[in-house]
């Protein structure tokens, strides 16, 4: 599963907190209105019960015709005026005297009281209010009662619009949050930018800083102090590792020309002899590995210079092969030129013809007498395609990844062949110079190839 972006995690965490808010806020919405409403209905029912009140107090020395006359107008005057109910203290029904609906359910009179109540009446909902009151001594009961279906119908038609408008709200929330995400992360776009920049051969390269007082700010100045240390302590190394190697090749050729003198002399014994020819080939070995360390440090420093021609990989493998033919068969190895193609690609033909006799030099180390090797050019997707396949020993999977460490040797115990480990290390340099990837196959006990593709030309 591919990982989400920084970006997207926070226009997640945005979306999700503006719904989250959003669906807190509509509940809260509706439960006010919900509350709003109901007390809004009672409301309308007591100012009914206290108009009808009024109406009783003033029709009190009236005759009974004029009262019922009274009544009529008010109930005519008032909405829903058929659900208003006057009761003498017995229960017993003053007004209206025929009601309009006559099974409508009224409280029980054991129930009487001040108080409110919902009720259902026909499949619709009614909100009924009783009221006792005093008129000239005499206990009268009010019974006033309004539906709540527009009150029903509203809240339904908010909840409804709450629901529909949650998928716009979180399209909007969305989009904004991946703009603000997008506008806050892109200074950390151009510190990844800029940190992309520096290598080991670009330490002097730095952060821009934005001063803008806020974290940002103080990562960059953070890298940057980090990057000034890194880079005094690499330079240091750079400078040991290639004063060092300066240092040591006057010993080195001192002790060259000693043994070299020294063989020369018909007079030497046996023993001496021996001595020297083995102090002149750990020269050797001491000067190759010099020569190494040197070309990393510059390599590292980025003193190193390319000289960029177009070349003909088929002719360096050609004179690579004449190059390393006896060393092949003086193991009685068959040494194989495979050209499919007539490959022109762009590089340095020293540092080339280097990397190209690492790889045959190793395969003819690493493949065991009567082996055989093969040098193959041909055409790969990107580019062109260099291969050297061997039969020889193979390495363990578990070191196919450390191969072009320096000095990493694939257990040396095993194979007796000298060296320090630096020379597919820069195999491997030389190929980024080139922009070209180089790649290892191996199984162990069966053989080796290895892969260097190169950009088309």
């Amino acid at each position: 599963m591919k990982p989400v972006s920084l970006s997207g995690r926070l226009t997640l965490w945005f979306s999700a907190i503006f719904l989250a808010g959003f669906v807190a806020f509509g509940i809260a919405m509706y439960v006010d209105l919900s509350y709003s409403l109901s007390h809004g209905r009672d409301r309308t029912l007591s100012r009914r019960a206290a108009r009808l009140e009024e109406l009783l107090e003033s029709a009190v020395h009236d005759s009974a015709e004029r009262r019922e006359a009274k009544y009529d107008d008010f109930a005519d005057a008032t909405p829903e005026g058929n659900l208003i109910h006057l009761l003498d203290a017995q229960g017993r029904r003053i007004y209206p005297r025929h009601p309009d609906p006559a099974d409508f359910p009224w409280p029980a009179f054991s129930d009487f009281r001040r108080r409110y109540r919902d009720s259902t009446y026909v499949g619709r909902h009614f909100r009924v209010f009783v009221e006792p009151v005093q008129i000239g001594g005499v206990k009268y009961f009010t019974l006033v009662a309004g539906q709540l279906e527009d009150n029903r119908g509203l809240l339904a038609r908010f909840s409804t619009g709450l629901l529909a408008s949650i998928p716009i709200v979180l399209g909007i929330s969305g989009l904004a949050g991946y703009f603000v995400s997008r506008r806050a992360l892109r200074p950390i776009d151009r510190l990844t930018t800029a940190v992309r920049t520096i290598t080991i051969g670009n330490l002097s390269g730095r952060l821009p800083i934005s001063h803008s007082g806020d974290e940002l700010q103080r990562l960059a100045e953070t890298c940057n102090d980090m990057l000034a240390r890194l880079e005094g302590s690499v330079g240091r190394i750079q400078r040991f590792t290639a004063d060092a190697s300066h240092e040591l090749r006057s010993p080195i050729s001192f002790m060259r020309t000693v043994a070299e003198y020294g063989l020369g002399n018909p007079a030497v014994d046996r023993e001496s002899r021996e001595a020297f020819e083995e102090i002149l080939v750990e020269a050797d070995a001491a000067s190759r590995l010099l020569e190494n360390m040197l070309e990393l440090a510059r390599a590292d420093s980025g003193r190193q210079e390319f000289r960029f021609e177009g070349l003909d990989l088929s002719e360096l493998i050609e004179e690579l092969r004449t190059r390393a033919l006896p060393l092949a068969e003086a193991k009685q190895q068959a040494l194989i030129v495979d050209r499919k193609v007539r490959a022109r690609v762009s590089g340095d033909r020293a540092s080339l013809r280097r990397l190209l006799w690492t790889l045959v030099d190793n395969a003819i180390k690493y493949t065991p007498n009567g082996g055989r090797i093969v040098l193959s050019v041909g055409a790969a997707r990107n580019g062109t395609a260099l291969e050297v396949r061997d039969t020889g020993i193979g390495i363990p999977a578990a070191l196919l990844p450390r191969v072009f460490e320096r000095f990493f040797r694939a257990d040396p115990s095993r194979t007796g062949v000298e060296g320090a480990g630096l020379g597919l290390a820069i195999a491997k340099w030389i190929a980024d110079m080139h922009q070209a990837s180089i790649s290892v196959e191996s199984t162990e006990g069966r053989g080796t190839v290895f892969r260097v593709v190169f950009p088309a030309a």
